[in-house]
């Protein structure tokens, strides 16, 4: 297997955990929690250091690619799951036998402008994007390097 660094993208809802959030967090870094899909947590299990992950505001308007951050610690048992009180408690994951896992991720950079789902659909290298296949609903995906370019080029960025 490659040691390559991969691209991913991660849909968070802004009014719960939006990019502004991340990069006001301390050293600009969270763990990614939450996530409660299998194959969304297969992907993070496949998250390593370095990676760099588009961040994805869903039920906004409008729904767009908002910025970039890095992978900043590789998967670990998500703690959320074991707490009653937390919205994503599982009673059937344990510390013995975690069910969920996280990652932590670094703010990098914000884009001068959100790049709209609508205008992303209009773009030729991004027509196989997993983001724009009608149905997709996946918290965490993977990202072709060149789609990951493409973005970045759209939004001006590094």
């Amino acid at each position: 297997m490659s040691s390559a660094a991969k691209f991913w993208l991660v849909k968070t809802e802004p009014e719960s955990f939006s990019i502004d959030d991340l990069a006001k967090a301390p050293q600009q870094t969270t763990g990614w929690s939450g996530v409660r899909n299998y194959q969304a947590r297969n992907y993070m299990r496949e998250m390593k250091l370095g990676d760099r992950v588009l961040v994805y505001h869903s039920s906004s308007d409008p729904r767009a690619v908002v910025g970039v951050a890095t992978v900043a610690r590789e998967s670990y048992p998500d703690h959320t799951a074991w707490d009653k009180k937390d919205p994503h408690y599982d009673p059937q994951s344990t510390k013995d036998d975690p069910r969920w896992f996280m990652v932590d991720l670094k703010f990098e950079q914000t884009f001068k402008r959100p790049l709209p789902l609508d205008e992303l659909r209009g773009v030729a290298a991004l027509k196989e994007m997993e983001l724009l296949r009608r149905g997709s609903r996946l918290s965490v995906q993977p990202v072709r390097k060149a789609e990951f370019e493409a973005i970045l080029k759209l939004a001006g960025a590094k």
